[in-house]
């Protein structure tokens, strides 16, 4: 059943609240001893459009199970009035799983990369972090046609996503929490640092076909994984913007970004425990890929003064002096995203429930070991069923006052 709620208590009362990021459902959320601050804790710093203190945003934080702090989801504007000028989406204490799961420990499994022996560190910016989550969704059985079985599942999920810079341009490494329970026992809470299609390669976002070559893969020991970062190109714009005459630009066609995962829990000797493959969608990232461009960056708010973009579609309505890119005023700046939530497959009959993996989700163990991240999967065995999700947040816009591309 789903519960009403009216958002996040105060900042200090998320501290009694922090909890596991992937707990036993049995037992219910445990409550580690904070012991220390996470790399990715205390990153954030205010810029120019921003009236919220490091302090203010700093109080907006979770326990991780390794009794580290890190920071969490916020409000883009403090009950206090001050705008951080960034948002991480949908606010999770509405999802029916937030009793379960706790507030989400955003940079868990980037922590624990160096100590798994991965040789490379892998930080990622705070801003980047976003939440999605829907209660109550009905699955799909197979092809969805005339399924016998009804499944409904609640749905809870963070990636980070950062659609500003040049980062994800070469990076396919990007963490990603995934909460899910569902009617007939399919469930697992999984936190890992997911390769997302090859490093130093995006897939142009208009054009499938088109492998784009970006430069050497950061970190260069990046693995392949499955799935892809579909980018918009300077390709697209042109097509797509440029080239629309006397119609009307069609950003969304020109700038969608899909960034198509396939993750995985594996065990120790390569047995799939969990699967999952959302896509996140964003249709109006503040940068395109641009080889011609310093960086390769390019941004899409310089269309709206050349010409033939001026004061139609996203660019109506703005001022005749060119709006900088990370102006509040920008319609460019990430806030527009929704989630394909997509197939979900649990093999993990006997149990147990805790599971501990490196930060790549890779050589599960019933016992933590150095650089580990713990692990929750339900004892269920779903294979076969083709449990797919629906499309969650298409009609939601995260904007706020004082949201803005990062600079």
């Amino acid at each position: 059943m789903t519960r009403e709620r009216v958002g996040y208590p105060r900042p200090l009362i998320l501290a009694a609240l922090a909890v596991v990021a992937a707990c036993d459902t049995t037992s219910g959320p445990e409550i580690p001893e904070m012991i220390g601050d996470g790399v990715a804790y205390g990153i954030w710093t205010p810029g120019p459009h921003d009236t919220c203190t490091q302090a203010v945003h700093d109080s907006y934080f979770a326990v991780g199970p390794d009794g580290l702090r890190y920071p969490t989801w916020h409000p883009p504007v403090d009950p206090g009035g001050c705008a951080s000028g960034h948002e991480h989406g949908r606010d999770p204490s509405g999802s029916d799983l937030f009793d379960e799961v706790g507030p989400i420990p955003f940079g868990y499994a980037n922590q624990h990369l160096p100590a798994s022996g991965f040789g490379a560190v892998r930080n990622e910016d705070h801003v980047g972090h976003k939440v999605e989550w829907e209660n109550d969704m009905e699955m799909r059985i197979g092809d969805g046609g005339g399924a016998a079985l009804a499944v409904r599942c609640d749905v809870l999920v963070k990636m980070h996503q950062g659609t500003h810079s040049p980062d994800a341009f070469t990076n396919n490494m990007h963490e990603v929490a995934y909460h899910l329970r569902c009617s007939d026992g399919t469930g697992f809470s999984a936190t890992l640092l997911t390769p997302i299609g090859e490093g130093g390669e995006l897939i142009s976002g208009c054009d499938r076909e088109r492998h784009l070559q970006a430069g050497v893969p950061t970190p260069p020991n990046s693995p392949d994984g499955g799935g892809q970062r579909a980018i918009p190109d300077a390709a697209c714009v042109a097509e797509h913007v440029l080239a629309s005459g006397e119609g009307t630009p069609r950003f969304d066609q020109a700038l969608r970004e899909s960034w198509e995962i396939h993750a995985e829990l594996r065990t120790s000797d390569g047995r799939r425990l969990v699967a999952f493959n959302p896509y996140f969608q964003v249709l109006d990232p503040s940068r395109y890929y641009d080889p011609a461009a310093e960086g390769s960056l390019a941004r899409p708010i310089d269309l709206c003064y050349e010409g033939v973009a001026v004061g139609r579609d996203r660019c109506e309505g703005l001022p005749a002096e060119p709006v900088p890119w990370d102006d509040p005023r920008s319609p460019f700046k990430g806030v527009r995203r929704f989630v394909d939530i997509n197939g979900n497959t649990v093999r993990n009959t006997d149990g147990p429930n805790v599971w501990y993996t490196d930060p790549l989700g890779r050589n599960a163990r019933t016992e933590p070991f150095p650089g580990s991240v713990r692990q929750w999967v339900g004892r269920r065995n779903n294979e076969g069923l083709d449990l797919h999700g629906p499309v969650i947040g298409r009609s939601r816009d995260y904007d706020a006052p004082g949201v803005h591309a990062p600079g």
